[in-house]
């Protein structure tokens, strides 16, 4: 195989030209992978044989190691020889230990990583750039109860309280049944982090001591889902027999953790899952599996696995009421895209992953025949004093990705800004306001 980078809109993207076959190793296996429970459980190993299969190994096939939450994917060539890839899922944090300690050459993460990590990391390069920091999947967190809990909705002020043991009974937060059991993942955990991020922090809130704490996803909500009084947090495909909430942060809407809301990060509690790939590694299974994530074949694996893949499609949406007249016009006529450009925390320049679905959105465009006047850019924002400078501010967004989109040959329809209407999450936190600041591309 022949490893390769693509420079489009400004950035070095990775590919892969499959012209020759990897390298493999005399001793050892040919790919460590650590980190995310999430990622690591089953996504991961299906994406490894994905791989492995695309490489032309035969009888791909899992082995039990004896170690919890760990298993090796094999192959084997046609000429008999054994291929190995491990992988570890102790959770996101351990991921990023591993690359320090040279026991992984690729790291999952349910969460992106920490500044603190970045400094420890940086004899390996920067782990942010735009080649290293890979999102490979959308999840979203679903909060979730025993399915007979007749509760529907919960906003994120009230999660806080529960998970920290101030709100104690049902009761307390508009529901019925008594006591509250609090169940919530391990402290390696991305996912824990992810939580504690969005809901827990937010709040200056520390998770109940009493919580039950699992290492393993599906034991969190099958634990769940047996409890009447249990409550917890999962990600999107662990749900299982368990019933998924509704989530309000700051003004937004009720959304269920659907998967159209989480493909456009609009639901208050959706996440990137990440392959953290050290830019001076030299392991040509690892840039294989990341190139191979982000192909078609890759997104489907997502897909398959109960994540959301970021392929681009087009959805219609309901007007209601609670928009504004120009967007409940806009979506009569016109269909929204499955994807939310957003921005650098405190940049107007696009963020990483911004930057790879501009490549999808341009394939969608041309594919369906829409470059010419079939596109409208719709800019939002965070409030501001001065309601005419948001306004100005969305709209200067979606002009910033219509100049991407200009430079391929794409005719726009239409720019508009809403300035801070239409929130997706609390404009009191620096999070929530970066989540508001987004882009829409809507086709006709």
């Amino acid at each position: 195989m022949r490893l390769c980078v693509v420079f489009f809109l400004g950035f070095w993207l990775p590919c892969v030209a499959w012209a020759d076959r990897l390298p493999i190793p005399d001793h050892g296996p040919a790919l460590r992978v650590q980190g995310s429970n999430t990622i690591g459980a089953a996504l991961g190993p299906a994406l490894v044989r994905g791989l492995m299969e695309e490489q032309g190994l035969l009888k791909v096939s899992t082995e039990i190691t004896g170690h919890d939450n760990e298993q090796r994917i094999v192959g084997q060539t046609a000429d008999g020889q054994r291929v190995e890839v491990d992988i570890a899922a102790h959770g996101s944090s351990t991921g990023f230990t591993a690359l320090k300690q040279a026991n992984a050459d690729l790291a999952a993460s349910s969460r992106p990583i920490k500044e603190s990590e970045l400094k420890d990391l940086a004899a390996l390069g920067d782990l942010k750039s735009p080649t290293s920091e890979q999102v490979i999947a959308i999840d979203g967190l679903a909060i979730i109860l025993h399915p007979q809990n007749p509760l529907r909705q919960l906003d994120t002020v009230q999660l806080a309280r529960i998970f920290s043991g101030e709100a104690k009974t049902w009761e307390a937060v508009g529901g019925t049944g008594g006591p509250i059991h609090v169940y919530a993942r391990d402290e390696q955990s991305g996912t824990y982090d992810t939580f504690k991020e969005l809901v827990l922090n937010r709040q200056g809130k520390k998770l109940d001591p009493t919580a039950r704490r699992f290492e393993s996803s599906e034991q969190l909500s099958d634990a769940v889902s047996q409890d009447p009084q249990g409550i917890g947090f999962i990600g999107l495909p662990y749900v299982r027999q368990a019933k998924p909430l509704a989530i309000v942060a700051g003004d937004s809407q009720p959304m269920l953790p659907l998967n159209n809301l989480i493909a456009t990060e609009d639901y208050p509690l959706s996440r990137r899952l990440f392959f953290y790939l050290p830019p001076l590694q030299t392991n040509p299974w690892a840039d294989a599996l990341v190139a191979f994530t982000q192909s078609e074949q890759g997104q489907a694996i997502v897909a398959a696995n109960g994540f959301i893949a970021q392929t681009v499609q087009a959805m219609s949406v309901t007007p209601n009421a609670l928009m504004p007249e120009g967007y409940q016009a806009l979506s009569r006529h016109a269909q929204r895209l499955t994807v939310n450009f957003r921005f650098e925390e405190g940049s107007a320049n696009l963020d990483n992953k911004a930057h790879q679905d501009l490549g999808r959105v341009l394939d969608y465009i041309k594919q369906h025949g829409k470059a010419d006047r079939r596109v409208t850019l719709v800019g939002f924002g965070d409030a501001k004093d001065d309601p005419a400078r948001a306004d100005l501010l969305s709209k200067l967004r979606a002009m910033a990705v219509r100049r991407e989109l200009v430079k391929s040959g794409v005719a726009l329809r239409e720019i508009r800004g809403f300035g801070a209407l239409m929130p997706v999450a609390a404009n009191s936190e620096d999070e929530g306001r970066v989540r508001n600041r987004r882009v829409e591309v809507w086709v006709y």
